[in-house]
């Protein structure tokens, strides 16, 4: 099954006594795969709820923000901004539409 995986991967591979067979995506590809790794990475989470998954998707959430161009920081600074202008999810507050 290939897939993009964490940089240190080969390594571990090669310590089990195995040949990992890699190669080095284009910046296209790269975005695309990522997008991809996001998809697992909140499925993962879904079925497990594990702090574990939780750092996962952050970690393809940052290396998405980097791919694009954006540094952490920046990316950050929006977060907060929003949550400045209209607030986070820490109330629970769910909307169930107008009167």
């Amino acid at each position: 099954m290939a897939k993009l995986v964490r940089d240190k991967i080969p390594e571990i591979i090669k310590a089990d006594g195995k040949t990992p067979v890699t190669r080095i995506l284009d910046e296209a590809e790269y975005l695309e795969e990522l997008d991809k790794k996001l998809n697992e990475e909140v499925a993962e989470y879904q079925a497990d709820k594990s702090i574990e998954e939780m750092a996962d998707v952050l970690e393809v959430l940052f290396a998405i923000c980097e791919a694009r161009g954006h540094s952490i920081d920046e990316l950050m600074a929006v977060k907060q901004k929003k949550q400045d202008a209209r607030g986070a999810f820490k109330e629970r507050i769910y909307w169930e539409g107008n009167k």
